[in-house]
C-alpha cells in the first residue's frame, strides 16, 4: 500500500518502511518522515546505507548476527540513539562494552563518547577502569574537556568499589544512587519504565514512580 509506506533515502540507497512500524520501533525516525510531503523521500545523510539497513531490519523484528553487531557497534549506537530505537542501542552498547579494550590512551575519548550518547553502561565501565587504574592514569591524562557533571559518576564508582570490599550486599539492597546500571535498568523494566538514558535520568524515573 503506497499510502502506508514512507521512503528514507541515503546518499546511495533508497529504503521503504511502513509508518506504523516506524512509529512503534523508531519514533524519532517516524517523526522525521512525517515532515516529508506525499511520497517524497527523506534524506538521511548521517549514516551509512548498510548501517541504516541493519537498523530497519532490526525494527522489522530481525536479529543481527554477532558479526554484524561487532562490526558496526558505534554506528548502530549513533543511529539508534538518534532515531529512538532503544533496544538496539542497548544491545549495541552491551556489545561495544564487552569488546573494547580500555587503555590509558583511549579511555577519555570513550568516556566522552559514552556521555554524549547517554550510554550509562559504557560510562560505568570506563569509570570503574579509572578507579582501578588511578595510579597509572594520574598525571598522564588531561581532564580539561571532561564535564563537571561526571564527577558524581566518579564518586559513585569510588563508593561502589569501597562497598564491594566492605560488604557483600547486593544491588537490590542499595539506594538507587549506589546501584549499578544493570540493576537500575532491571528495576525500570520491572515497572514498565524507559530503560534508556543517563544514570541520573534513570534514578529520577525510579524515584518519581516509587
Amino acid at each position: 500500500d503506497r499510502n502506508s509506506r514512507k521512503r528514507a533515502k541515503t546518499n546511495l540507497a533508497t529504503f521503504h518502511a511502513h509508518k506504523l512500524i516506524l512509529q512503534n520501533g523508531a519514533p524519532d525516525l517516524a517523526e522525521l518522515c512525517k515532515s516529508a510531503k506525499d511520497m517524497s523521500p527523506v534524506q538521511i545523510t548521517d549514516t551509512k546505507p548498510d548501517v541504516f539497513r541493519l537498523m530497519l531490519y532490526y525494527i522489522y523484528g530481525g536479529k543481527l548476527t554477532d558479526e554484524e553487531m561487532k562490526a558496526n557497534t558505534r554506528d548502530l549506537i549513533d543511529i539508534s540513539d538518534k532515531y529512538g530505537v532503544v533496544n538496539l542501542k542497548l544491545e549495541a552498547e552491551a556489545c561495544y562494552t564487552s569488546s573494547i579494550e580500555l587503555t590509558v590512551d583511549n579511555m577519555l575519548d570513550i568516556l566522552l563518547y559514552a556521555d554524549a550518547k547517554n550510554c550509562a553502561l559504557l560510562k560505568e565501565v570506563v569509570m570503574d577502569f579509572i578507579v582501578e587504574n588511578a595510579n597509572d592514569i594520574k598525571g598522564k591524562v588531561s581532564t580539561e574537556n571532561v564535564p563537571g557533571s561526571m564527577m558524581m559518576d566518579l564518586i559513585t564508582a569510588i563508593a561502589r568499589g569501597k562497598r564491594k570490599h566492605d560488604s557483600d550486599d547486593s544491588d537490590d539492597d542499595c539506594e538507587y544512587d549506589a546501584m549499578r546500571v544493570s540493576a537500575l535498568r532491571k528495576k525500570l523494566h520491572e515497572r514498565g519504565l524507559d530503560i534508556d538514558g543517563s544514570r541520573e535520568a534513570m534514578i529520577a524515573r525510579l524515584e518519581e514512580n516509587s
